[in-house]
């Protein structure tokens, strides 16, 4: 009988990719067909109901029940015409992914059948607010929660083979209004930093009424043959490889970075490109990334909330093009070892409703003084909350990355670059302050000038977490499978909670008799030292940092559970309620789902290498070792002497150590298992999964990887890492 391996290899080994066809050789004349964007609203609605829709986008004002159906009515219509036959709340629950419950237009009436959509159903809808991760918010007798419509994230239709689908962005909040999702506290994030940016905008530019975060998101994945990830009982489970010896050949040769991308990927890649495309996300680039069979994808910069629906959207949109092309997507941050995991570099910046990047130095004195405002800013918010923002990149998946080799470190530092960490070490050192010149601008400050920064003209230090790069900050910390609303709700409430701070303190200085520019340097002078500990500009894996890092003060907290605990703090509990974000009830509850998604994924990891460790490989072990003792016995019958002997009994005793080990470490590891069980605190739980379940992978991946090297490779049970790395 063959083994699944062996009947996976030759699957693999003879595809031949489905032909794509793009609807046109221009992208300009399909983007963004299968959304509902102003265009669409523009040739659907009214004047009066657009301009009204327009509004409620940009401003946040309320829509009326008669607007509400005027525009569900023109939604229909178009989806319809479309294809569309049913509508769904698309919503982004505490699982991770996105949700969905489709409805049909379709309604019985008098005279047969009509197809409706009315306003309630596009603004309202009310799906089991139990079912979903609660925290404890809501008890399975109280089922109720409730999607609501976000205007600002355009409705979109999803195709499939079987037909369309009409999909409304909405946040999912319980029916006592706590936020049961993603997007919820990242809109009123973003609120909070709209309103705080602005009111020190005003110091520069009284134009200025909106202030929007913009957000770029590079995704790294990995393929594999889907006949290899179905032979591979870990990978389907867990998302990782949980046992597999590297393959000689991996990254070293460092020739799969932005080299030729293979044939076959190459046509997936256009596949789901052109149905991102389709639904307005503006994928601008692709290529080969450093790992075998690992690469990116990346977008232009959008509004953030918009560009997280979009990722969102992107990832589930390349997991079902990739059936279509007999690949599994891995959107793992880790899913083999000694080989590069994946990240999700957020790209951001702040950008004005004048087209004005906050971040992007100026050509004049005032505008430099309006960068370094906001950049500095940014700077001593991170150094406020650096913890916090571990918190919030923080998963069993992402433990596994960071802190390797391509990944940053725990510890969350700054980068800068070396022209700008001058800059700033002369504004913090100068005692010039001000100095009246002959110009448009009435006042030079002390300061050196600042060159426009129009590319980044930075070293791209890989091991930094949060560096500064040109006209945005790069957030490199976050795992490729998150939803980036997390990290983004946590940036976009301590910079909107920061610049809140900063003008109450000029607002002092200036009530005192200090000119404006005089007191917007003193506290940017002021933030400059109390945040400097933050910065660095060397290597973050290094030793040295580890312990420069510990001398100034900076958390390096390299597991989940105990970076989670600074969503509990007092600091944190006043940031998120003076921002009306998160509750103290809303930040418990966050703190004990993150927690208990952490222990549940170590407990399946624990369980399936229990199952494929007893159940695959000791038993293909075992048949090969008597195999040997066998062929021992032959040589010995045959009356061959000791020397004969000594290669088969020492390949027997190998393979018995490494069986008694692994074996021995399993059941101790189901035992410890059984014990953390039992432990009730969520706290606790996810610690003793840490610290005392997991201590046991690597012996037990080490032991069964040896086991792969010795073991006749015609009876190993698993896919190689030979295998699934090299796509043909």
């Amino acid at each position: 009988m063959k083994s699944l391996r062996t009947i996976a290899l030759k699957e693999a080994q003879s595809r031949i990719s489905p032909e794509v066809k793009s609807p046109s050789t221009k992208i300009s004349e399909f983007f963004g067909v299968n959304v509902f964007d102003k265009k669409k609203m523009k040739d659907f609605l009214s004047k009066e109901v657009f301009e009204k829709l327009i509004s409620s986008i940009d401003q946040g004002e309320l829509i009326n029940h008669e607007d509400a159906n005027h525009i569900a009515t023109a939604m229909k219509s178009w989806a319809m015409a479309k294809g569309a036959t049913h509508y769904t709340h698309w919503f982004q629950p505490l699982t991770g992914s996105t949700a969905e419950k489709h409805d049909s237009f379709f309604e019985p009436s008098k005279d047969g059948a009509i197809e409706v959509f009315a306003g309630s159903a596009l603004v309202q809808q009310e799906p089991d607010a139990s079912s979903f991760p609660n925290g404890g918010i809501r008890n399975t007798f109280e089922a109720r929660g409730y999607t609501a419509w976000d205007p600002s994230s355009p409705a979109f239709i999803m195709e499939s083979k079987a037909g369309k689908t009409l999909c409304i962005p909405t946040v999912f909040v319980a029916y006592t209004g706590e936020a049961l999702d993603y997007k919820a506290p990242l809109l009123k994030a973003l609120s909070a930093l709209d309103k705080a940016a602005v009111d020190v905008c005003q110091y520069f530019d009284k134009s200025i009424t909106k202030v929007n975060a913009s957000l770029g998101i590079e995704q790294e994945y990995f393929l594999v043959d889907l006949a290899m990830y179905n032979a591979r009982p870990d990978l389907a489970l867990t998302g990782r490889t949980l046992f597999g010896h590297m393959s000689a050949k991996g990254q070293q040769l460092e020739d799969h970075y932005f080299g030729s991308i293979p044939e076959r990927v190459f046509t997936y890649m256009v596949d789901f490109e052109n149905e991102a495309l389709k639904l307005g996300i503006p994928l601008k680039t692709r290529h080969n990334e450093v790992a075998p069979s690992q690469f990116e994808c990346a977008p232009i910069y959008e509004e953030i909330n918009l560009a997280i629906d979009h990722n969102q959207l992107l990832m589930d949109l390349m997991e079902k093009v990739a059936l279509r092309h007999n690949f599994k997507v891995l959107l793992h941050e880790k899913p083999y070892a000694g080989i590069n995991g994946s990240g999700k570099h957020n790209n951001w910046s702040l950008i004005t409703d004048t087209g004005k990047n906050l971040l992007s130095p100026g050509k004049t004195p005032k505008n430099n003084l309006m960068f370094l405002t906001f950049f500095v800013n940014t700077i001593k918010a991170v150094h406020e909350h650096a913890d916090l923002l571990r918190a919030s990149i923080a998963s069993v998946s992402n433990d596994h990355r960071l802190g390797a080799n391509e990944a940053p470190p725990a510890i969350i530092s700054i980068f800068l670059g070396s022209q700008l960490a001058d800059v700033l070490d002369e504004i913090e050192s100068s005692r010039s302050i001000i100095k009246k010149v002959k110009s448009e601008d009435s006042l030079w400050l002390g300061i050196p000038k600042i060159p426009q920064i129009s590319f980044d003209t930075t070293d791209r230090n890989r091991t930094s977490p949060f560096a500064f790069t040109g006209n945005k900050f790069e957030l490199r910390a976050v795992g490729s499978s998150e939803n980036s609303s997390a990290p983004m709700t946590v940036l976009n409430a301590i910079v909107a909670d920061q610049l809140t701070k900063f003008k109450v303190e000029v607002d002092k200085l200036i009530k005192k008799g200090e000119k404006k520019d005089v007191a917007l340097l003193t506290i940017i002078k002021k933030y400059l030292k109390e945040s400097k500990d933050i910065r660095f500009e060397g290597n973050g894996y290094s030793q040295e940092w580890e312990e420069e890092a510990a001398k100034r003060g900076l958390s390096n907290i390299k597991t989940t559970p105990k970076a989670l605990d600074a969503y509990l703090t007092e600091k944190t509990s006043e940031l998120f309620t003076n921002t009306n974000i998160f509750s103290k009830r809303e930040l418990h509850a966050r703190h004990e789902i993150l927690l208990e998604s952490y222990y549940k994924k170590l407990q399946i990891e624990a369980r399936v290498i229990g199952e494929v460790a007893n159940s695959m490989i000791i038993p293909a072990t075992i048949a090969y070792q008597n195999t040997l003792i066998e062929n021992a016995k032959g040589l010995k019958d045959l009356g061959l002497g000791k020397d004969a002997l000594e290669t088969p009994l020492l390949i027997i005793n190998k393979v018995s150590e490494h069986l008694g080990v692994l074996k021995t470490s399993i059941d101790k590891m189901l035992e410890e298992r059984k014990k953390t069980n039992a432990i009730e605190d969520s706290r606790e739980k996810a610690i003793g999964y840490d610290e005392n379940v997991k201590s046991y992978f690597d012996t037990i991946r080490y032991h069964t990887d040896k086991l792969e090297q010795i073991v006749d490779d015609s009876v190993w049970p698993l896919p190689k890492f030979r295998e699934l790395l090299f796509i043909k």
